[in-house]
């Protein structure tokens, strides 16, 4: 297909949504090929409709280019359907070439050969006229390349997975759409909102399952003043995810706010007949609409019924309570509610919490301090943590300082056996709790770290923990207990496990020796090696210390550079100085200096062995190498003309023979 063919060159290799509509055009072609005319009137619908919802797409400019071909083959008997004919050429040109698509410029060429072949006088009025837009369209699609290029498009629509390669491909998508809706090419606003709704629906194709982008693109028509369209846009989002609660509730508030309540009434009535065990969420949102829409009447119906629900939490009469108390003004209901719902929910310390908050506002200290110790009577110690925390910041702000110290008092006494050490004694952490407001502090961030874990420290006492866990879980204080936070995370080494370094006291690791006092290991690689290494492994010294790790070491010898091995008088040079070394030592170990003339003598008997261990390796074996001969030469002292002797003597004898060169070579190194 054309499209195929021109996709690699100026357009992106991309399954574009103008391959199906290119098969769909070849198929009517198909079809209207022998009916004459009225097959080309069919066609040409064809190529108007389909060019009506993907003219817009980056790759649709062989489309163009095609529809044109097609307009310029239909045959023209009279001079009027002539002019037709050019005139509707004309205007498709000038159409597409405001589209930045990946052939405009070629488009642009063949509308100037179009003009020009037609009249040049009118031809040079119409391309001055639609040069700037072209020149702009060119410029946008260069821009919009560089998005298009970071959009996959042979991904499936799947839902979310949360992968990278999914993020990656959702922040590529919305990038672009920003750009449409940016309208970079200044057109009409008609022309521009066609175009943002062209990349929405190819965004869709491709992310059909996520909720944000159906919000969004029903949010933009809502923005624009069409809100039959962002109603259309949600009920197609609501089939294409029909669990999407957030969705539903979206579309609920976007038809209550232009006025449609029994529209958003039966969203909200589908949203509680859907769900089999209907969440307080639920119902507790459609009391606030019934609340907001039909009155106080209406709203408190519908509470009365859901309260009777098995699924009822105590978030519901806590949530028509505060309705009751903030919107209708009315105290004695509110308070009514929480009332009824403590009988039903006294075992829920966040119920307890939100009661006590609301009796806080009417400023009703004696029923919360009632409150309080109905509660703390029947709750568990280990579920009253935060009521009794929240009783001591009450009694704080509304008590004196004998009633705040009774309640710290019995807070301490309340607590499980684990905490009974900690509960004997006052702390300065106790004083930090008590003078301490929002986000003031009466002491610094390093005594907070100190006093919060002295604090965990003396919870754990009793459970004799492994200190281990004790220092490596400095992260675990219990922050509510302690009232503040860790600024830090405090890890401390383990002293009680550390050992002074001694290499002697230091075992290597423990093998089976058998009876030739190798283990069992070693005797079956000996066995695979030769006599020689074998024996030449029996005779190593016996090491003590710890053992190498013998990869290590081969790794370290394969990258290293060895000496390259010097000749024997050299070795045997170096051996003797050793030698001597070695045997001038005094008897404490230190070496012995002989005076500075003897040392001078010897060093100068060292370099005339040196010259004479050089001169018999020369004479042993002299190089065939020219150039080597004439650096023995010059080392040895010869002059200029006797290094030119020697090296002509030495060429000489390498020109006569190649096997006599040894013996010529012996004889020019031997002329001094």
């Amino acid at each position: 297909m054309a499209m195929a063919a021109t996709s690699t060159t100026s357009g992106p290799p991309r399954s574009s949504p103008t391959r199906p509509s290119r098969c769909y055009i070849n198929f009517i072609r198909r079809i209207n090929d022998k009916r004459g005319s009225e097959g080309l009137d069919e066609t040409k619908k064809a190529f108007d409709f389909m060019l009506n919802y993907v003219g817009n797409d980056a790759a649709s400019g062989p489309v163009w280019m095609e529809y044109i071909n097609l307009l310029k083959s239909m045959p023209a008997v009279t001079p009027h359907e002539e002019s037709h004919r050019m005139t509707t050429v004309r205007k498709v040109y000038q159409k597409a070439i405001l589209i930045p698509t990946n052939h405009v410029e070629q488009l642009w060429k063949d509308y100037e050969n179009f003009e020009n072949s037609v009249s040049r006088t009118l031809a040079k009025g119409l391309l001055s006229e639609y040069q700037p837009k072209f020149n702009s369209a060119k410029a946008v699609y260069r821009e919009r390349k560089k998005f298009i290029d970071d959009i996959d498009w042979n991904v499936l629509a799947t839902p979310p997975t949360g992968s990278y390669k999914e993020e990656q491909q959702c922040m590529a998508w919305k990038r672009l759409l920003v750009f449409e809706k940016g309208n970079p090419q200044r057109i009409d606003a008609t022309t521009a909102n066609r175009r943002v709704t062209f990349t929405y629906e190819q965004c869709l194709m491709y992310l059909y399952h996520h909720p944000d982008i159906w919000y969004d693109y029903a949010m933009w028509h809502a923005k624009n003043g069409s809100m039959d369209s962002a109603s259309k846009i949600f009920q197609r989002a609501l089939k294409a995810i029909p669990d999407s609660e957030v969705l539903k509730y979206a579309f609920a508030e976007m038809e209550e706010s232009r006025g449609a309540i029994q529209t958003a009434k039966t969203i909200y009535e589908s949203l509680l007949g859907e769900n089999a065990s209907v969440t307080s969420l639920a119902n507790i949102q459609f009391i606030r609409f019934l609340r907001r829409t039909e009155g106080i009447e209406a709203a408190r119906k519908y509470f009365l019924d859901a309260r009777k629900s098995p699924s009822c939490t105590y978030h519901l009469y806590v949530a028509y309570a505060t309705m009751a108390f903030c919107v209708d003004k009315d105290a004695k209901v509110a308070q009514s509610v929480f009332e009824a719902g403590l009988k039903r929910f006294m075992h829920e310390p966040g119920y307890i919490l939100e009661y006590t908050d609301f009796l806080c506002r009417l400023n009703d200290d004696r029923n919360v301090r009632a409150l309080f110790e109905r509660a703390l009577s029947l709750l568990p110690p280990e579920e009253s943590t935060e009521v009794w925390r929240r009783f001591a910041q009450f009694e704080q702000i509304y008590g004196d300082l004998s009633s705040m110290l009774k309640v710290e008092q019995r807070r301490k006494s309340s607590r499980t056996s684990e905490d009974v050490l900690s509960a004997s004694e006052n702390t300065l952490h106790d004083i930090v709790s008590r003078y301490s407001y929002m986000d003031l502090w009466p002491c610094s961030s390093k005594e907070l770290d100190y006093l919060a874990r002295q604090e965990w420290l003396a919870k754990n006492i009793v459970k004799k923990v492994d200190k281990s866990a004790m220092l490596n879980s400095g992260s675990m204080l219990d922050k509510g207990a302690a009232g503040f936070s860790v600024s830090a995370k405090v890890v401390r080494p383990e002293t009680s496990q550390m050992i002074i370094y001694d290499p002697r006291q230091m075992k290597g690791p423990e093998f089976a020796a058998t009876s030739s006092g190798y283990t069992k290991e070693v005797e079956d690689m000996l066995k695979v090696l030769s006599p020689s290494v074998v024996s030449f492994i029996k005779n190593l010294p016996a090491i003590e210390g710890p053992s190498p790790d013998i990869d290590v070491v081969l790794s370290v010898l394969l990258q290293s550079t060895l000496p390259v091995a010097q000749s024997a008088g050299k070795a045997g040079g170096v051996s003797e100085l050793s030698g001597v070394g070695k045997a001038g030592l005094n008897q404490n170990g230190s070496v012995h200096r002989p005076p500075r003339e003897r040392r001078k003598d010897v060093e100068r008997q060292g370099l005339q062995e040196e010259e004479d261990a050089s001169t018999l390796q020369s004479r042993a074996a002299v190089p065939r190498d020219i150039f080597r001969l004439r650096q023995i030469q010059r080392s040895r002292g010869l002059g200029v003309g006797g290094a030119a002797a020697a090296s002509q003597s030495g060429s000489s004898a390498f020109s006569f023979s190649g096997g006599g060169s040894a013996f010529s070579g012996d004889h020019s190194a031997s002329t001094d």
